[in-house]
């Protein structure tokens, strides 16, 4: 059977909304999940439960040797996606969201194993592939600069189609905009939301922003919040609206707007379609507090 790999962290989600205004030095009523995180793990589960095409979804990345590596395992192989995770001896990444009223987070990250993830640990799970998405947060950590280009070079060479998510403004300011689209100019699909997007092209406007992007890869996805999402292939462009209801927390929408999306290309399906299906599977995540399960698309 053919493969798609999915390349990212192995995170636990610790996400907070408070229920009033912090009281600094004391304690706040607050709503607490603790939930399977990691941006790219949110994408291969949600590409895995909308592809109808036979193929195995493989998330590719390093977990801890702990309790919380091993839940992380078993979370995936329960949504359908094969685990390939190397183990290194130190604690499982975690991450803590707090959530305002309005369903934005701020993110607090321990990346823990994830710095030890190898380019061998992707290698070793080409033969057979489709199609390799790679998320930004393993671009854009320092310690896999050297070899973020090699394993592109590789996919080219094997034929596989690539796509990125940019992920995160701040470490993709950090890692630098100029730098970023050097090293991903012959990637596939590229992914980004509203701030990423401006980040790379100096553009306020998303449709300008959106015709830049799009002159450095085949295909963009830009996605908006509460207005939806814009796409171009070529000379294509394509608009979706949200179709969100009421926004608890906005944890994992992108990821499964992402994963959705992919999982319609990757089946076939026309840009416009795709995008449609990705908005309506990002409404199904912020209703909730964390990421939530998918159901197979019929």
């Amino acid at each position: 059977m053919t493969r798609i790999l999915v390349i990212g962290d192995v995170m636990w989600d610790v996400v907070v909304r408070p229920h009033e205004p912090l009281a600094v030095g004391s304690d706040t009523p607050s709503s607490i999940a603790v939930t399977r995180g990691g941006a790219a793990a949110n994408v291969a589960v949600a590409l895995r439960a909308a592809l109808t095409q036979p193929a195995d979804v493989v998330y590719v990345g390093c977990r801890g040797a702990d309790a919380m590596g091993e839940r992380f395992e078993r979370e995936l192989e329960r949504a359908g996606v094969v685990p390939a995770l190397p183990t290194a001896s130190v604690a499982t990444g975690t991450l803590v969201s707090m959530v305002d009223e309005r369903g934005d987070r701020t993110m607090l990250t321990d990346r823990g194993a994830n710095a030890y993830l190898t380019p061998e640990a992707i290698t070793a799970q080409l033969d057979d592939c489709r199609h390799v998405h790679l998320s930004g947060y393993t671009v854009l950590a320092a310690e896999n600069r050297t070899w973020i280009a090699d394993v592109l070079a590789e996919c080219r060479a094997r034929g596989v189609t690539t796509s990125v998510d940019a992920c995160s403004w701040k470490p993709l300011s950090a890692f630098g905009p100029a730098a970023f689209l050097q090293l991903l100019a012959e990637v596939d699909v590229l992914f980004a939301n509203r701030d990423e997007a401006g980040l790379l092209t100096d553009e306020v406007a998303s449709n300008h922003a959106l015709a830049v992007l799009a002159r450095s890869f085949p295909e963009v996805v830009m996605t908006l919040g509460a207005e939806g999402a814009l796409a171009q292939r070529g000379d294509l462009t394509a608009t979706a609206a949200s179709v969100a209801g009421a926004v608890l927390d906005t944890t994992g929408a992108g990821d499964a707007a992402t994963g959705t999306y992919l999982a319609w290309r990757l089946d076939g399906h026309d840009v416009a379609p795709s995008l449609r299906a990705a908005m309506v599977a990002a409404a199904t995540v912020v209703a909730g507090l964390g990421s939530v399960p998918f159901a197979p698309r019929s």
